[in-house]
């Protein structure tokens, strides 16, 4: 039984919808990288995160079937990374991080779902703020949301170090690419992976603030944490970096779904 769940979930089939699902990804982040940057430059109108770029893709032409495609691929994303929690033979952090993408892959879907059923989606803010109240409502839930502070700074260190050591290329079929492809990237991913860092490690501080003042208000999701740079003393100047960062990542997703080891 465990060998045909494996073989199955290794099938060309799924490998075929999991690369369609890794240029999803790059869709949605180059969208809140856009939105990112009209931010930076005064336009607040829109919000910069996953539910923001799902209400965008909806609004296209053929916007359904878009959204469609695109459910589909994020589910793929969720079981191939299932699979390499159960099955790949990896480090115990690589284990971890793979039942973490699970979740993000979920949460992705059921926004996907909410919109194509009910023509709306739940802000990252909203979802963030009321998951952060509920559990500030936990015996402990101080020391909760403080731990989960904690884990969001280390996983943005631990995308930085990714980007900074080039461990990603490690998840990369670099044999299948040019010279020229395996520099792009390389420059793409050290980008990349840096502005998701930051992003990461500045929501979780917003999260630490909650807990430290006990109110969910302060902690948010992608779109929170991305205006937050525009106030930094840096100004909107900072925000322009990230967002190209995040532009980056989305071309390095783009490159994924054609030489990521699945």
């Amino acid at each position: 039984m465990r060998g045909a769940a494996r073989r199955a979930a290794r099938s060309q089939a799924l490998e075929v919808v999991t690369r369609v699902g890794l240029a999803c990804r790059g869709v949605l982040y180059t969208l809140i990288g856009v939105v990112a940057v009209q931010i930076a430059f005064g336009d607040g109108s829109q919000e910069a995160d996953k539910a923001g770029a799902i209400s965008t893709v909806a609004g296209l032409p053929f916007g359904a079937v878009l959204l469609w495609i695109m459910t589909a691929g994020f589910v793929a994303l969720a079981l191939w990374q299932a699979s390499e929690a159960v099955f790949g033979g990896r480090k115990a952090i690589d284990r971890v991080e793979s039942v973490a993408r699970v979740a993000v892959y979920v949460l992705v879907v059921i926004t996907l779902l909410s919109m194509l059923t009910s023509g709306k989606a739940s802000s990252d803010d909203e979802k963030s703020r009321d998951l952060t109240a509920a559990l500030l409502g936990l015996p402990g839930g101080r020391l909760i949301v403080g731990a989960i502070a904690l884990g969001l700074i280390a996983l943005g260190v631990y995308w930085v170090r990714q980007g900074v050591t080039k461990r990603f290329k490690e998840e990369l079929e670099l044999g299948r690419m040019s010279p020229r492809a395996r520099t792009m990237m390389e420059r793409l991913g050290i980008g990349g992976y840096a502005a998701r860092g930051a992003i990461a490690a500045l929501a979780g501080i917003l999260a630490g603030q909650a807990a430290i003042a006990f109110d969910p208000d302060k902690a948010g999701g992608i779109d929170a944490t991305l205006r937050q740079f525009a106030d930094t003393p840096a100004g909107p100047w900072l925000l322009v970096v990230v967002a190209l960062g995040l532009l980056l990542f989305a071309v390095y997703c783009f490159g994924e779904s054609r030489w990521r080891r699945t």
